[in-house]
Order: structure tokens, then sequence, then C-alpha cells
């Protein structure tokens, strides 16, 4: 027997002690049990019910979007104001994995084909199909809302590709039978939500519908953009995104507000928590005169039909846009809510190959200006001291130059017109005299007739406030060398001889250019506005409200002023500075002079638009100031109709008004666009509209 390690002495446990222990273990163990059987009751028995209100217990932050603001004319008459509606729409939190992967393989795509040069482009990337996990769903949806199952795909896949975390709007307008039926069925209809939204609305239809534009949720990209992280824009705010809404956002959008919605597990709503109310956005007054714009539509339609074409009315003072109409045009109320690719195709991209009614042929376009542009060959000629307000020249009808003895005559049959000054040229528009003008300025240093167009505004942006401009071409000699290298590089990239003709090198794409130096066939040409001159009726308009206003170069703009909801004026919008040219008076008068005999005297090639009618044009308290234009263009077999018009009553500071009209395959312009801007200008100054065209004109 071993003995205990010597010092280790433990007492022994009595009897009561072990009692003590034993009680204590006891109660132990009772405690515990109690704790494991509550946890069991908690999680077997009563599990179920406490599982559905941990799903209950969620929520979600949904904004309450801002309305914004109306746009009004300057008269306060309503031009875009809002209209309530309920809306179908998806929430992507519902759609499966299958759908977002389906959307995401899509972006992609569109992304990489838009990388590509349109050449290699080749066709649209095409929407999807519905996967099989989801097609139920959609196939409920669109027998609920009497839509086809593609379409709604379709919304869904542009919608996740365009702004992944906002609610993708399937239907607008959605009655409230319908609305209600959704709503009462929430496990039929997962993630589908039919909110009270306001929409865009035009209660002037497709009037102006080109410069309205258009507004959308903001996009991912734009998130990033400093302008939109500045004014902390949040996801889902609704932008503009063209036109007026895009121009003035700042000042229409308004700030949304947002709510705490407790939800389910399904998302379906079980009370509201904390609400902030939006802030509504504020209203943008224009320049528009919605009784011109009205007038002036009408006008174009009655005397041009369905022909193409545009016109533009501003005051020359300031540059503020009276009217302004493009055409074809169209309702903007279709672009205001969902609309499915097909139908936009077959809207807005003709198979005819025209540009389509979303062109603002105004401020888009690109024409050859013909003889509206002569008053910039008179003035580059006073300039370089080639003519004066008396020098004449002999018109014979034609003229004879270059070393190839090339021949140019007047339109209509080459008759002349006799010893004429510049007065009179610009009244019966004689082409010999500013094609002799035009050969005399190609032999100056400087290219001045180059130099007074850019200096009139054509070859460059009117600087107009909506953007989005055209800024058209004045052909020179850097232009001449710029175009000639592109046609040298095509070629060689094509293995084409430069001594090729146009029409074979057409068939690889090349053969659009010419080579070599700029020629005296193309000054010709550009002194009648011709050739690869290429403008539009804003530049036009602006071009004319100099020679009015004495060589100020006005800022074209429709922004006027921010206004509240009683339609009170909260601030002026800033219009740009002019800039000033300088137009010696002399020079000014004998070209104003000449564009009144145009208008007024028997021979001028708008005199009967404004004669020929009981009774005659009032020419003594409105004096017409005009100039036609027959612009050959190579794309139109018929001619394209131009009139350029000045006006006022009594005095320059009274009512003063440019007028700026012109219709694709119009013929003459005397023949279509003059008698639109006479009624016009009889809606401008409330006189009796008469419908009058011209005789005949030259070019």
């Amino acid at each position: 027997m071993i003995d205990p390690v010597p010092g280790d002495r433990r007492p022994a446990v009595s009897p009561q002690l072990a009692l003590r222990i034993s009680a204590v273990g006891l109660v132990a163990f009772l405690l515990f049990s109690v704790l494991f059987f509550r946890l069991w009751y908690l999680q077997v028995l009563d599990g179920d019910s406490y599982r559905v209100q941990a799903n209950s217990n969620r929520s979600r932050v949904e904004t309450l979007p801002a309305a914004r603001g109306s746009i009004v004319d300057r008269n306060g008459e309503p031009l875009v104001q809002n209209t309530a509606a309920v809306v179908a729409r998806l929430r992507p939190d519902s759609l499966p994995a299958s759908e977002k992967e389906a959307a995401a393989d899509y972006g992609d795509k569109v992304i990489e084909r838009a990388k590509l040069s349109k050449r290699r482009q080749g066709p649209e990337i095409s929407i999807p199909a519905v996967p099989p996990d989801f097609a139920p769903r959609v196939q409920r949806l669109a027998r609920t809302l009497g839509m086809r199952v593609a379409t709604i795909q379709e919304r869904i896949i542009r919608g996740l590709f365009l702004a992944g975390y906002a609610p993708v709007t399937i239907k607008a307008n959605l009655p409230e039978d319908v609305a209600g039926f959704i709503l009462e069925r929430p496990k039929q209809f997962p993630g589908v939500e039919t909110p009270q939204v306001l929409l865009r609305a035009y209660p002037q239809r497709s009037l102006a519908a080109q410069i309205f534009g258009t507004t959308n949720q903001i996009s991912p990209e734009q998130l990033k953009e400093r302008y939109y992280r500045e004014r902390k824009v949040r996801p889902g705010t609704v932008i503009g995104r063209s036109g007026v809404e895009a121009a003035f956002d700042d000042y229409l959008r308004g700030t949304d507000g947002r709510q705490t919605l407790r939800v389910d597990a399904q998302g379906n709503p079980r009370g509201n928590g904390r609400v902030i109310e939006p802030t509504p956005g504020r209203g943008v007054q224009l320049t528009l005169d919605l009784d011109l714009q009205k007038a002036a539509d009408a006008a174009y339609r009655r005397v041009a039909g369905n022909l193409d074409g545009a016109f533009v009315a501003l005051d020359p003072r300031n540059g503020a846009i009276l009217a302004t109409g493009s055409f074809p045009t169209y309702d903007p109320t279709l672009l205001a809510r969902p609309i499915s690719d097909r139908r936009y195709k077959a809207i807005f991209e003709p198979k005819d190959g025209s540009a389509g009614p979303l062109l603002d042929r105004v401020s888009q376009s690109l024409y050859p200006a013909a003889s509206t542009f002569k008053i910039v060959t008179a003035l580059a000629g006073f300039d370089e001291g080639l003519i004066t307000p008396s020098s004449t020249y002999a018109d014979t009808g034609c003229i004879v130059f270059g070393g190839d003895k090339r021949r140019a005559c007047n339109s209509g049959g080459g008759k002349g017109n006799g010893e004429i000054n510049v007065a009179t040229a610009l009244k019966v528009s004689s082409d010999t005299f500013f094609y002799d003008l035009g050969l005399r300025l190609f032999e100056k240093r400087g290219e001045p007739l180059q130099k007074w167009a850019r200096r009139l505004g054509f070859g460059r942006i009117t600087g107009n406030d909506l953007g989005g401009e055209t800024k058209g071409n004045v052909p020179d000699a850097a232009w001449r060398r710029r175009v000639g290298q592109i046609e040298i590089d095509c070629r060689k990239k094509n293995k084409i001889p430069l001594s090729a003709p146009s029409d074979v090198a057409g068939t690889r794409n090349c053969g659009l250019y010419d080579v070599g130096p700029f020629t005296l066939g193309e000054a010709v040409n550009l002194a009648v506005g011709q050739g690869a001159l290429q403008t539009n009726p804003l530049q036009l308009a602006v071009a004319y409200a100099a020679l009015a206003n004495g060589g100020r170069i006005v800022r074209p703009h429709l922004g006027s002023k921010v206004i509240d909801d009683t339609g009170a004026v909260l601030q002026p919008i800033p219009a740009e500075k002019s800039r000033k040219i300088k137009i010696p008076a002399a020079f000014r008068s004998a070209i104003m002079d000449g564009l009144h005999r145009s208008a007024s005297e028997p021979g001028g090639t708008s005199a009967d638009v404004f004669s020929n009618s009981t009774p005659p044009w009032n020419q003594k308290r409105f004096p017409i100031f005009g100039k036609t234009g027959t612009a050959e263009n190579v794309a139109q077999v018929i001619d394209q109709s131009w009139y350029v018009a000045y006006s006022y009553d009594r005095s320059p500071e009274r009512k003063p008004i440019v007028v700026v009209v012109t219709a694709e395959k119009g013929r003459f312009g005397a023949d279509t666009a003059a008698p639109i801007a006479r009624l016009i200008l009889s809606a401008w100054f409330g006189v009796k509209a008469a419908v009058v065209r011209g005789a005949s004109e030259t070019k």
C-alpha cells in the first residue's frame, strides 16, 4: 500500500455538503430542461407562426417621384403638363435569375455592337426568349393586360438593360378593373405593382413636337457623371433626355421623396413607415407664341400638304424663337408611355429612306441654301470693293468661265436682265450677277466669301439652348483637302485607281468626293448657295436677323422664365450674349432695298405672293423684305423651296419678325415656301390671310 503524498490532505465530504450539491444540480437540471423545452416549443410546435411574423418584419424604401414642372408658352398657355395614370410595373427583385441573366447578356451584346462602326454592326440584337421558369408568369400577365408575350418580354429586357434597379413599366393607362384584379391576386402576379403615377401630357398634340424631347429614368452610366453626382440625383429619378426637357431639367425635375414600406417576404405592402414628401419641379415658360405656332403649323399643312420641310420664326432683336415646326411630325404622347419596338420602327423609322419625324429639320437638317445665300455673296463683294451699291453689271442671261469655257445661265431659260445693280440683282434673283461676283471673289486672298459666310453663322452651330444642332458646311480649300484625302484613303484601302470614275469607285463605298483643289466651279456654285454648302433654317434665320438688326448675331433660344405652379415668375432664364459683326450702313441699305423690291415690285420673285390678293398686302404698314430660293438637291429629283422674310409693324421696334420656310420637293420658292411665310406673317400681324403663289422665279 502506497501512502498518500505528504502534504495532500483533502477534507472528507460531509453528508450535508453532498446534499446541497445534489440540490443545486437538480435545480440547474430543471432550469435547463425548461429552457430546452421552451426552445423546442418555439421552433417545433409554434415555429410556423413565428416564421410568418419574421418574414413580415421587413421594410422596403420606395421613391416618391416628384412631379415635373409644366412647360407653357409666352402667354402661359400649356404645352407640356402632367396627367395621372395607373400603370402596371414589375419589380426587378421579383424576377428569376434566368431573366436577369438574359437581360445582362442582351445588354453586353448591345454595348459591344455599339462599339463597332455602322458598316460592321450588322442586324440589331434580338430580344431573348422568355426563360421556361418565367414563362407562366409572363403568359398570365399577358392575358390579363391584353398584350403579347413578346412585347412584355421586350419591355422587361430593355428596362433591365437601361436601369436594372428600377421597376419596369409594362403598360400605362391601366383600367381600374384590371388594376384591381391584379391587386387582389398578389400570389398570381408576384412583383407586379399598379401604382398611380404622373405621365407627361401634350395638350397641343403634334405642335412643335420635336423641341420638347423625352424623359426617362436616369441610367447607371449617367449616375456616375459628375453633373448628376454634384446634384445628388438618386437612382430611379426621372430626368430629361432631350429637347426642352433636358435643357431645363434642373428647373423641371424637382426632388423625389421617399417612403418606407413594411412588406412581407413576397414584397407585398403591410403598412407605411416614414414618409418624406417629394418637392415638385418648377415650370418653364418658353418664348413660343401658341397662336402663331398653330397658325404656322396650319399654314404649312395647307400649302405644302405632306411634303417634308420646316419653318421657324424668331425675334431678330434677341433671337427669341416665336414658332418652330418640322414635318413630318408626331404625337409626343407616344414616347411618354411604353411603346413596342415594332410600333416604334413603323412610326419613327420609315422604310422609304426619309429621315422620319424625330429629326428636327429646323436645326438638325442639312440643305443647300440656294438663292437665300446671295446676301452673303453681296456682303463679301462689298467688303472686297468688287461692287458698290450703284455699280452695275450687264446680265445677258449666261456667263462663260474657266479654261474649259463652262457656261452657266440664269434659271428659267437663261433670260437676261440687262444692266442691273446689286439691289435689282436681288430683286430678280439674277444668277449671273452672283456667278460673276463669285468668280472675282475666288481670285481674292483669304477666301472672303467663306469668311463672310462664317461671320453670319454658316458652317457653325448657332448656340441655341436646346443643342443637338448640325454645324453645316461652308466649302473651302481646307474642306476640299480633307474630303479629298478621305477619298484617296478609301481608294487605297479598296485598291481602286485614282483615275477610276466615281461610279466604279462607288461600288466599294468610295467615289463620294473629288480629289484635287477647291475649284472655280465650286466657287461659282457657292456664290448662289449651291454645291457643297450645307445649312439649316435656323442658321438662315440668324443670318437674316443680323442683316435686319444691323449686325448682331443673335443666339436663338426658347427658354424665357422659370415659373411656379400659379404662373408667377420666379426668375428669368438668361439668354446667351450675341456677337457683333460690322455691316456698313450703305451695304446693308442696298441689300435691304433689293429684298424689299423682291417682295413688293413687279418682277420681284415673291411680289405676286404679296400683291395678288384682295386686298393686297399693306407694304407701307408691314414692309416685307424677302428672298426666295430654289435648291437643286442631289438627294431629290424635285427642287427644294425656300423663303426668308423680315417684317415689322410700321417701325423696326414694333413686332419685328424673321420667318424662314423650306419645303423639300416644293419646287420654286414662290410656289410653296413664300405662300406659307405669308400666312405666318398674316397671323403675326393679325391681317387677313390669303394663299397666293408666285408666277415664276429664278434660283
